[in-house]
C-alpha cells in the first residue's frame, strides 16, 4: 500500500520536470527553454492581445486614410499626425502581432533574420513616434506663440522635411543598432554563452547601449517637448487674459481657438506617449547595472503597455477631434464611395 501511494507522487515530479525544461526545438542542443502556459490562459492572452493589435492597426489605418483622402484635412500639422499614425500602424502590424506570438507560446518560431526584423523594426518605430511627437510640438510652438509667422514658417515642405528626418534617422537607429550588434558590444562573450538560444528573440542590451539608446529616442526629445509644451501653456494663459483685458482685440495678436484645442489634444498625445513608455524605459536603463535580474515577466508586460500607446492615439483623436468621429461615420456608413466626397467639409473654420 505504502508503495502504491507513492508511485504517483514520482510521475507528479516526473510531469513537473517535464513541465519545466520543454525546449522550443527538440531537436537541438542550443534550443531555448519554453514554458507551455494552461490552454485557458493561452486563449485569453490571444483575445486581450488580438484585440489590441487589431484595434491599433484598424485606429490608426483610419487616422492615415482620413488624412490622405478628405482634402480639408491636408494641412502641416495632419502630415505629422499621419506620420505618427504610419508608425503606430506599422507598429502593429511589425511588432505587436509577431510579439504577441512570442509571448504566449514563449519561443521564436520565425527565423533568424525575422527576428533582426522584428528588433529593428520595434527599435525604429519607437523613435520614429518620439520625434514625429518632437516636430508636432515645435509646428504647435509656432501655431500658439507665433501665430503670425506660422504659416510662411511652417510650410508642407518643412513639415515633410521633419518626416522624412524622422523615419531616416530611426531607421539608420533601429537597424544600426541590430545588424551591427552594437547593443551587444562589448559583452559579445557573455552574450553568446549565457543568453542567446535557438527559439529566442529579444534585444538584450549592454549597459552602455541601453543608456545611450533611452537617452537619445526617449529621455532627451521627451524633456525637450515637455519644455515645449510649457512654454505653449504659458504664452496660451496670456494671451487668454490679455483677452479679457481688452474686449476688442485685434484677431493678429491672438491665435484662434481651434489651434488652441489642436495643442490641447496633441499636448494629451505627448503625455500619453511619455506615460506609456516611461516605466519600459526607466526599467531598459537600470536592468544592465543590476545584473539583468528584472523578471522576464516584468520587462515584457512594460513593453506591452508602451505598445499600448499606439492603441490609444487613435482613441484620442476620436474623443477630441470631430473630424475624426466625422470621417470615421462616413467610412463605416459607406457614404465614402459616393463621388466628390473628398471636398466634404470636416469642420468649420
Amino acid at each position: 500500500g505504502a508503495l502504491h501511494s507513492e508511485q504517483p507522487q514520482q510521475d507528479k515530479t516526473e510531469e513537473q520536470q517535464q513541465m519545466e525544461s520543454v525546449l522550443c526545438y527538440e531537436s537541438s542542443n542550443a534550443s531555448c527553454l519554453r514554458t507551455i502556459y494552461p490552454l485557458p490562459i493561452r486563449i485569453a492572452l490571444y483575445m486581450i492581445l488580438g484585440v489590441t493589435v487589431i484595434l491599433t492597426v484598424c485606429g490608426n489605418l483610419l487616422v492615415t486614410v482620413s488624412i490622405a483622402y478628405f482634402k480639408q484635412l491636408h494641412t502641416p500639422t495632419n502630415y505629422l499626425i499621419a506620420s505618427l499614425a504610419v508608425s503606430d500602424l506599422l507598429l502593429g502590424l511589425l511588432v505587436m502581432f509577431p510579439s504577441m506570438i512570442q509571448c504566449v507560446e514563449t519561443c521564436w518560431y520565425f527565423g533568424d533574420i525575422f527576428c533582426k526584423v522584428y528588433l529593428s523594426s520595434d527599435v525604429m518605430l519607437c523613435t520614429a513616434s518620439i520625434l514625429n511627437l518632437s516636430f508636432i510640438s515645435l509646428d504647435r510652438h509656432y501655431a500658439v506663440c507665433q501665430p503670425l509667422l506660422y504659416r510662411r514658417k511652417i510650410t508642407v515642405n518643412v513639415v515633410l522635411i521633419m518626416i522624412l528626418l524622422s523615419w531616416s534617422i530611426s531607421a539608420l537607429t533601429g537597424f544600426g543598432m541590430i545588424f551591427l550588434k552594437l547593443n551587444i558590444w562589448g559583452i559579445e562573450e557573455f552574450y553568446y554563452n549565457h543568453v542567446a538560444c535557438e527559439g529566442g528573440c529579444v534585444l538584450f542590451q549592454s549597459g552602455l547601449s541601453s543608456t545611450v539608446s533611452s537617452v537619445l529616442s526617449f529621455y532627451i526629445p521627451g524633456i525637450i517637448m515637455l519644455g515645449v509644451y510649457l512654454k505653449i501653456f504659458l504664452v496660451a494663459q496670456r494671451q487668454l487674459r490679455s483677452i479679457k483685458n481688452i474686449s476688442h482685440i485685434s484677431s493678429a495678436k491672438v491665435s484662434n481657438p481651434s489651434q488652441t484645442k489642436a495643442t490641447k489634444t496633441l499636448a494629451i498625445i505627448m503625455g500619453a506617449f511619455l506615460s506609456f513608455w516611461t516605466p519600459f524605459f526607466v526599467c531598459n536603463i537600470i536592468d544592465p547595472f543590476i545584473n539583468y535580474s528584472t523578471p522576464p515577466a516584468v520587462f515584457e508586460t512594460f513593453v506591452w503597455v508602451g505598445y499600448l500607446n499606439s492603441t490609444a492615439n487613435p482613441l484620442i483623436y476620436a474623443f477630441f477631434y470631430s473630424w475624426f468621429r466625422k470621417a470615421f461615420r462616413l467610412f463605416t456608413s459607406g457614404n465614402i464611395f459616393k463621388s466628390n466626397m473628398s471636398e466634404t467639409t470636416l469642420f468649420s473654420e
